[in-house]
């Protein structure tokens, strides 16, 4: 794994395994569903939370690094998946997951040089994105198996800085393939309860890993998958970012409830249909609006009439018949995609119009009947967008991290790292400021930024 550069210091670095209670499990194996399947060929996931918490690094080495790592070991005894590794097979065979006792994670404890400037960096205003690399970890690089015939490729990667007398970070760096935000934001709260009460919180659900409430219809779906993941290969198998250096700047927006309801009203009264008008459908049309209409300003020669494209991921665990748990770790989403023109995007009513077009779609298709009909075609339908004017979003208000207390209280400030290897997606989540608003993190090159901003700011100066 890379060390930390010029932001931090490493203090100790060292695998974290579950409990010895753990060797009474000889083995586990997961085998992938179709869900997981898509995410092989993805980059890591990369989450950081900053905590304002003045602390000696004698006191950060003596009671907080001891605490973490009993905690998280405590904590994969009951997620044992996230210690363990991806298989992937070098010839023949079908990639799994799999866990062996002596498995463990990865986690770096570092120590910020006295340069970071802690309160600029968890603002809300641009700031350079390659600084924040510093405080993240990167998955360990695969090895080769040659006697079982796999590549080993680990699924999980932690690193938690000191800022001296200021506060500390937790990072935690995941393959998607081993699961989606609701898995993995589960495991760091169950980590993070443990880490503050001493032991893991009793009358916690735990993960639930029976793969067959995943159904495949026709039975062939997870191997059609895995063969159109082998042909599309989006990346390789790699768990460094190709993206570094960024050379781009972060910025967080924040809608308030009152943004966000304005937004709402202006959608009733100038749409005679009925849509789904909820705070993800305003944010997401408003943001794509933002995009279109901040383009040519940012420097990009756009005809009117090429095609653009707003996906997004539907938790489907309540929408499977029968239902899976919401306990259910592992990946359960599946896909929706909103297309339309830039010209009709980037128009005076480009709001109204992508506010209509993403409400209809999720009112018609983000059903039980309908939001897994079409997925034996997700990769010929989906898979050739990428590379165009295809925005996303990460993240979802209903996985709240910043309710996340490892003894030190709520984190200040949450940045979806992994938005820096996208070209135009969105990071999004509830602001922890306000009830009921939302927070919206993009990363960009600066005159990208800059244009978006200022778009972004005077459209809701004439909403008010």
């Amino acid at each position: 794994m890379t060390t930390p550069t010029k932001g931090a210091t490493v203090l100790d670095r060292c695998g974290v395994a579950p409990p010895d209670a753990a060797g009474e499990v000889a083995e586990q194996r997961l085998p992938l569903t179709f869900f997981d399947m898509i995410w092989l060929y993805l980059l890591p996931i990369k989450r950081l939370l900053f905590y304002k918490h003045p602390c000696s690094t004698t006191h950060f080495r003596e009671s907080i690094i001891p605490n973490l790592k009993n905690s998280l070991s405590e904590t994969l005894l009951q997620y044992l998946p996230l210690a363990g590794n991806l298989l992937y097979p070098l010839d023949s065979g079908f990639p799994e997951l799999r866990y062996l006792p002596g498995d463990s994670v990865t986690v770096t404890f570092s120590e910020s040089s006295g340069t970071f400037d802690f309160s600029f960096m968890t603002g809300n205003q641009p700031r350079p994105a390659d600084d924040f690399h510093d405080f993240v970890p990167n998955l360990p690089e695969p090895k080769i198996d040659s006697h079982s015939g796999f590549k080993l490729v680990p699924v999980l990667a932690i690193q938690v800085t000191l800022f001296p007398e200021t506060g500390i970070s937790v990072a935690v760096t995941n393959h998607h393939v081993v699961g989606d935000a609701s898995s993995i934001v589960r495991f760091i709260k169950a980590w993070s309860s443990a880490s503050k009460l001493g032991h893991s919180a009793e009358n916690v659900i735990p993960p639930f890993y029976d793969r067959s409430v995943i159904i495949d219809p026709s039975g062939r779906r997870a191997n059609s998958f895995w063969n159109h993941t082998k042909a599309f290969k989006f990346g390789s198998l790699r768990t460094l970012p190709s993206y570094f250096p960024t050379n781009r700047v972060r910025s967080t927006l924040v809608l308030q409830k009152q943004n966000i309801e304005s937004l709402k009203d202006l959608v009733l009264a100038k749409t005679p249909g009925s849509i789904h008008l909820s705070s993800f459908t305003v944010t997401i049309a408003y943001v794509w609006s933002c995009f279109a209409r901040s383009a040519e300003e940012s420097g990009e020669e756009i005809d009117e009439n090429d095609p653009e494209y707003f996906g997004f991921a539907v938790d489907a665990r309540s929408r499977l018949d029968p239902p899976a748990p919401a306990a259910y770790f592992g990946n359960c989403i599946a896909f929706v995609v909103a297309e339309s023109t830039h010209g009709r995007i980037k128009a005076e009513d480009g709001f109204i119009a992508a506010a209509e077009i993403i409400g209809d779609l999720i009112r018609k298709k983000v059903t039980k009947e309908e939001l897994l009909r079409d997925a034996d075609e997700w990769f010929v339908k989906y898979g050739p967008l990428f590379g165009k004017r295809l925005y996303g979003v990460s993240g979802s208000p209903k996985f709240d991290l910043y309710d996340t207390d490892f003894g030190w209280g709520n984190p200040i400030k949450y940045e979806a790292i992994s938005i820096d290897g996208e070209l135009y997606s969105i990071s999004l989540c509830k602001s922890r400021e306000f009830e009921g608003g939302l927070e919206i993190g993009v990363s960009f090159p600066k005159k990208k930024m800059d244009a978006f901003l200022a778009v972004f700011s005077d459209g809701l100066k004439s909403e008010n």
